[in-house]
C-alpha cells in the first residue's frame, strides 16, 4: 500500500485537522475508538526526567481520557532492548512508540545522524526552533524511508564530560579513554572533539567505568546521575557540545489501528509534553549540578571555563570534510541558522 506521509505534530494545527495520514481504523464501528494497549519502550532509566516528565506522563494524560480506550503500557531502562532494536521493533510494529535519538535510527535514515552533531545546534532553543521550521519535510522524507512518524521531539539535556580530569579544551581530551555511543555519528563525534572513543553500550558502561575500560563518558547532567556514573567520575566538563533530544516515533502500523481521534490525542499530548519536559529537564540539571558543586570531592568545569570556540572550530572543520552531499548540505544549513 502506498500512504501519503506525514510530517510530526510540528504542524499540530494541521495535523488536528486533517489527521495523521493513515489507513484509519479498521477494528471498531464507525464513531467508536477501538480498545488499545500501546507498548512505550525508552533506554531511560525510571529515575530520569524523560520517564518521569515524560513516558508516566504522556500514559497518565492519554489513559485519563474519557472513552478514548487507550491503554499505555511502559517499557523503561531498555527492557525492550537497546535503541538500534527497539527502533527496529517499532518499524515491524512490535513496539508502538519509543524514544530515540537520532544516531540510532541513522541506519535507517542517515541524515537524521546529522542532528546529532557535536556543536551542529548551539543550544536547545536553536534546536527546537529549527525543528519547528525544517522539521515537517525533514520529517516527512524520514517517514517515507522508514515507515515509522516522529511525533515530537523532548529534551534530554545538553551532552557533557564527566571524566577523571578537567576538560577545558580540545587538547585534553587527548589520550583519555572517553566512553561515545556505538553508531557512526557518536565516533564522528569523537572524531570531531579530539577524543579517543571507546564504543560501549550504555548498560555496560557502569562496570566499564569501574575497571577502567573507560575513564570518561559523555552524556546530559541528568543521565550521568541518573545512571549513576558520577558515583565513579568525580570531575564534570560542562562543554555542552551536544543538544540531546528524544523523537517520540510511531510506528505506522500502531497509527493505522488507531481511530482519528487517538492519533489526534496522541499527537497533541506528545506535543504539550515538550515545554513541560523541558523545564523538568532544566530543574533536575540545576538540582544535580548544584549537589556536585557543594560536594568538596567534586570539580565542575563551568561554561565560561571552556574555550567552546576552540571546540566549534575543530567540529565545524571536521564535519565539512566529514560530511557528503545531502548531509553536507544539511550539516551547514543548521549551522547557517544558528
Amino acid at each position: 500500500m502506498i500512504r501519503p506521509k506525514i510530517a510530526a505534530a510540528i504542524l499540530l494545527p494541521l495535523l488536528l485537522a486533517t489527521g495523521c495520514s493513515t489507513s484509519g481504523n479498521t477494528t471498531a464501528a464507525a464513531g467508536e475508538n477501538p480498545r488499545l494497549s500501546l507498548k512505550i519502550g525508552s533506554s531511560q532509566p525510571e529515575s530520569q526526567p524523560n520517564y518521569y516528565c515524560g513516558m508516566k506522563l504522556l500514559k497518565e494524560r492519554l489513559e485519563a481520557q474519557q472513552g478514548l480506550n487507550l491503554t499505555i503500557d511502559m517499557f523503561p531502562n531498555s527492557q525492550l532492548g537497546p535503541d538500534a532494536e527497539r527502533f527496529a521493533g517499532v518499524q515491524s510494529g512490535d513496539i508502538d512508540i519509543d524514544l530515540q535519538g537520532g544516531s540510532a535510527m541513522s541506519t535507517a535514515f542517515p541524515k537524521i545522524g546529522v542532528l546529532d552533531a557535536a556543536y551542529a545546534f548551539n543550544d536547545i532553543d536553536h534546536f527546537f526552533k529549527w525543528l519547528d521550521q525544517h522539521g515537517p519535510a525533514f520529517f516527512a522524507e524520514f517517514n517515507t524511508a522508514t515507515d515509522t512518524t516522529v511525533i515530537d521531539a523532548w529534551y534530554f539535556g545538553m551532552r557533557t564530560f564527566t571524566a577523571t580530569k578537567p576538560i577545558r579544551k580540545p587538547e585534553d581530551l587527548a589520550g583519555l579513554k572517553v566512553r561515545f555511543p556505538n553508531t557512526p555519528q557518536f565516533l564522528a563525534n569523537a572524531k570531531a572533539l579530539g577524543a579517543n572513543a571507546v564504543a560501549i553500550a550504555v548498560e555496560e558502561l557502569y562496570l566499564a567505568l569501574q575497571q577502567g575500560i573507560a575513564q570518561g563518558q559523555e552524556n546530559p547532567v541528568v543521565a550521568t546521575h541518573a545512571q549513576k556514573f558520577d558515583e565513579i567520575l568525580k570531575v564534570a566538563s560542562l562543554t555542552n557540545h551536544q543538544v540531546g533530544a528524544h523523537f517520540v516515533v510511531v510506528s505506522d502500523k500502531t497509527l493505522d489501528r488507531m481511530s482519528q481521534p487517538q492519533k489526534d490525542a496522541l499527537t497533541k499530548a506528545v506535543h504539550d509534553l515538550r515545554a513541560e519536559n523541558r523545564k523538568c529537564v532544566d530543574d533536575e540539571t540545576k538540582k544535580v549540578l548544584d549537589g556536585w558543586r557543594a560536594d568538596s570531592t567534586r570539580t565542575v568545569v563551568e561554561i565560561d571555563q571552556v574555550d567552546r570556540d576552540a571546540f566549534i572550530s575543530k567540529a565545524e572543520a571536521f564535519f565539512t570534510t566529514h560530511y557528503k552531499g545531502e548531509n553536507l548540505e544539511l550539516y551547514q544549513s543548521i549551522r547557517a541558522s544558528a
